[in-house]
């Protein structure tokens, strides 16, 4: 037992499970940490820590309590500043220094290094009071995008389109930020579908590059939450230049060994943009799906590079097929009463992974917490697989009973 390395995972969410999995395979001894006792993921590991994820000293007096020998929070947006300190602090593997990192995961602090950097970046402003926010429109051009700085799953984001919806949006962003800090942006139109994905930078060098492409529920209660997820992406021929650019950038933080979630668009003036690039795997079960799609496991090369193993088996590769990942979720509040899938669609339903069972409680879909499953299809072609994407009520059918 002496010998088993210790990795502690920050947070205890569904989306953890394939992490633990992972680690045990590997056989290291899994510690989840947060302050939801809880959480589906304490069940399957070997100890659980009551910790508030996003108080860095408490993350590493516990984490100094129990020797660890590593740590991460994979798909846990909130505990990645926690995680880059206490491995600071304690000397373990690291994905990038502490400060680089505060700098990924705060939406201001990021715009800001993009802009003084040259890379293409929409005009922002960060404001911690309402008044103030409110006091300073003049520069605005809308559309325009509020959101807080430090909030993840598209909590609090409202996209506004005239001064009239400012107020409210700017309570909703407020309300959801941890820190108090909201930014207003310029909404960057884009082309095709943006790309939110994972990829893999070992020892500063990106080794393994994906982008896919966004779908959206335009009548679900946020249309900002991603809804399906399809490979390959609708830029192809713009991913070369946001690979270099996305190096440039993590050579720049210097930046070492981790998963990266990576969220890209090309937008209507033509230029590519960096909107997001976070040290975690992304949620929505991203790694799992570009394992599904071309092979690459990048769950099991996370949790040894956290504890100081050596990776193996991060290379590019191409996607097998076409692929998809459906996030299932409720048009309203109610209570589930099925899930029916059309059997004559042409694809294949690689995975069915439903969360809930008949006479739960489900939520509007106001975020990636108000899922209720995951389904995942395989396709011979693109046209086909985003018809199936954007014509869902045809042939997925969740029953609710609404209240």
């Amino acid at each position: 037992m002496s010998n088993q390395k210790k990795i502690m995972l920050l947070g205890g969410i569904h989306y953890l499970l394939p992490v633990i999995k992972a680690a045990h395979e590997q056989g290291y001894y899994v510690i989840t940490a947060d302050y939801l006792p809880d959480n589906i993921a304490h069940q399957y590991s070997d100890e659980y820590c009551n910790v508030n994820i996003v108080d860095k000293e408490a993350v590493l007096r516990a984490a100094q309590e129990r020797g660890i020998d590593g740590i991460i929070s994979f798909g846990v947006d909130p505990g990645v500043v926690a995680a880059a300190y206490v491995q600071e602090k304690m000397g373990l593997p690291q994905m990038g220094p502490y400060e680089s990192v505060r700098i990924l995961q705060n939406k201001d602090l990021f715009r800001k290094f993009l802009k003084d950097n040259n890379f293409n970046v929409p005009a922002a402003k960060s404001y911690t009071t309402k008044e103030a926010a409110l006091s300073d429109t003049e520069w605005m051009n809308f559309p325009m995008i509020v959101k807080p700085t430090d909030s993840a799953g598209s909590k609090g984001v409202t996209r506004i389109d005239n001064i009239e919806e400012y107020d409210a949006a700017l309570d909703y962003a407020f309300d959801k930020s941890i820190s108090g800090t909201v930014i207003v942006e310029e909404f960057v139109d884009k082309v095709g579908c943006s790309s939110d994905t994972d990829s893999f930078l070992l020892n500063g060098e990106l080794k393994f590059v994906s982008f896919n492409a966004q779908h959206f529920d335009e009548n679900a209660a946020n249309p900002y939450t991603p809804a399906a997820y399809s490979w390959p992406s609708t830029f192809i021929e713009h991913e070369e230049y946001l690979k270099n650019e996305l190096q440039r950038l993590l050579t720049l933080l210097n930046m070492q060994t981790s998963v990266f979630n990576i969220e890209t668009r090309v937008a209507s003036n033509g230029k590519p943009y960096i909107m997001e690039c976070t040290p975690r795997g992304g949620g929505n079960r991203l790694c799992e799906m570009l394992r599904y799609a071309t092979g690459v496991d990048l769950i099991t090369a996370q949790v040894r590079a956290a504890v100081g193993d050596t990776v193996e088996g991060i290379e590019q590769k191409p996607y097998d097929g076409h692929w998809a990942e459906i996030i299932l979720h409720a048009d309203k509040a109610g209570i589930f009463s099925g899930l029916e899938i059309d059997s004559t669609i042409p694809a294949t339903v690689i995975e069915k992974d439903l969360w809930i069972k008949d006479g739960d409680k489900v939520n509007a879909f106001h975020g990636a917490n108000d899922a209720i499953g995951t389904l995942v299809l395989n396709c011979n072609s693109q046209e086909h697989l985003l018809n199936l994407i954007q014509n869902q009520k045809e042939w997925l059918h969740i029953k609710t009973q609404f209240f």
